[in-house]
């Protein structure tokens, strides 16, 4: 199944620009980070499940990029953006060669079984 956004003929243009330029720039930041690194965690401070993330790559020897935007309390409003962009609900975002593959559990789960190793060969 597809995932489901509003199509845009289906938005007022003056809607549609708030959407296109609503924190921009995270987006774009995460963007370039994913085009320039294999393997991104982006989350959020006061979050264990990006810390578990990292700590799980390091225990490895996986070299990775960290991105950090607010915590709890503060930058849930540019956080959003990114949840928006991606469509997916929690942090961490975990990108490996620029393909988000879920968030802590997930990347686990493919360490566990090998394929992360695989992904990141195929760089």
């Amino acid at each position: 199944m597809a995932r489901q956004i509003l199509d845009a003929t289906k938005i007022h243009p003056k809607a549609l620009n708030v959407i296109e330029t609503n924190y921009a720039d995270i987006v774009t930041e995460v963007q370039e980070a994913i085009n320039e690194n294999a393997l991104v965690i982006v989350g959020m401070a006061q979050n264990p499940a990006p810390k578990r993330a990292r700590k799980a790559l390091d225990e490895i020897g996986v070299d990775h990029t960290y991105l950090e935007y607010g915590n709890y309390f503060k930058e849930w409003r540019r956080r959003n953006a990114l949840k928006m962009w991606t469509g997916w609900p929690t942090f961490p975002m975990v990108f490996v060669n620029g393909t988000l593959i879920g968030g802590s559990s997930d990347m686990r789960a493919l360490i566990e079984s090998g394929e992360l190793q695989n992904l990141l060969k195929q760089n």
